[in-house]
């Protein structure tokens, strides 16, 4: 297990996750959630192996986002908007990495990755 710190607004948050979008991608319960948005300074969870590289998936994801677009609302909007490409078929990346298994956060991930390459 490594501990790890969370922040009361965490990136998830900023991308307008649900509570329950966010149990599912971190893949926590909804009482270390509660605890980490109260907790005192200093406060540390611990996180196994599979939360940690969830963790670094959606920094990762947060850090392509921030090199794609110049503009907040996209760095931050994007991942609740809808995306008609066929991969997400309509949906927003939030509700494909909420299922809640690594595949579909991996799958998120390397699709938004990808946009790197296609910039104009």
């Amino acid at each position: 297990m490594v501990q790890a710190h969370l922040s009361r607004k965490c990136i998830l948050d900023i991308w307008g996750a649900s509570r329950e979008q966010a149990c599912k991608i971190l893949r926590i319960s909804r009482s270390t959630y509660n605890r980490a948005k109260q907790r005192a300074p200093g406060w540390t969870v611990s996180l196994d192996a599979d939360q940690m590289q969830r963790v670094s998936f959606v920094l990762n994801i947060h850090a392509v986002l921030r090199q794609i677009f110049d503009n907040p609302e996209n760095v931050y909007g994007f991942p609740s908007m809808a995306n008609n490409n066929a991969f997400f078929n309509g949906r927003s990346p939030l509700e494909i990495m909420a299922q809640g298994d690594m595949i579909s956060l991996y799958e998120v991930y390397r699709r938004i990755d990808a946009l790197r390459g296609v910039q104009w």
